[in-house]
């Protein structure tokens, strides 16, 4: 009996050795995770309304030369004074200049009228030599209709001469935008 329990022993050693050593199947890996399903990105914001472009600053000079009597012919003042205006509109997209000559009341108005035409065109000419672009002055004559001062006498006297001299003018005023 001995030879069978030590023979069943034995075999249940080996047994039991037989089952330790048997490496087990590796259980199969579970299938990695699915990638998440790809997320539609949230839409942007629609883009700012582009800002208006602003709109141009517009300016307006103006300049008033005198004339001495019964003489169309610009005095070294009133050329300060449109040396003065074109400074001004170096910096201006400009649309138009606009002369306008008057007269005072001495003489006729058929030549007062001419002469304050030709009044409007000295000043135009004078703009014109300073770079001013001809297309953009227009001139006009309004002879002694629109005086800004009024004077007692009659004649051709030396004081009513010198009372009228503010009559004897061009206003010039020029209209365009500012140039940023």
């Amino acid at each position: 009996m001995n030879k069978r329990l030590s023979t069943a022993l034995s075999a249940i050693v080996l047994l039991a050795f037989a089952g330790c050593a048997a490496t087990p199947e590796p259980a199969p890996e579970p299938p990695p995770a699915p990638a998440p399903a790809p997320q539609a990105l949230p839409k942007p914001p629609p883009p700012a309304p582009a800002a208006p472009a602003p709109k141009p600053e517009k300016v307006t000079t103006a300049s008033t030369v005198n004339f001495d009597f019964d003489r169309y012919v610009i005095r070294p003042d009133a050329r300060s004074k449109l040396d003065d205006l074109v400074g001004k509109l170096r910096n201006v997209n400009l649309e138009v200049v606009i002369a306008v000559g008057h007269a005072d009341r001495i003489g006729s108005d058929a030549y007062n009228m001419k002469l304050s035409v030709r009044r409007a065109d000295s000043v135009k000419a004078y703009l014109v030599s300073k770079g001013i672009a001809a297309s953009r002055v227009y001139t006009e004559g309004k002879g002694k209709r629109q005086p800004v001062k009024d004077c007692k006498g009659s004649g051709k006297t030396k004081e009513l001469i010198a009372c009228l001299e503010p009559n004897r003018r061009a206003e010039t005023e020029a209209v365009g935008s500012a140039v940023k």
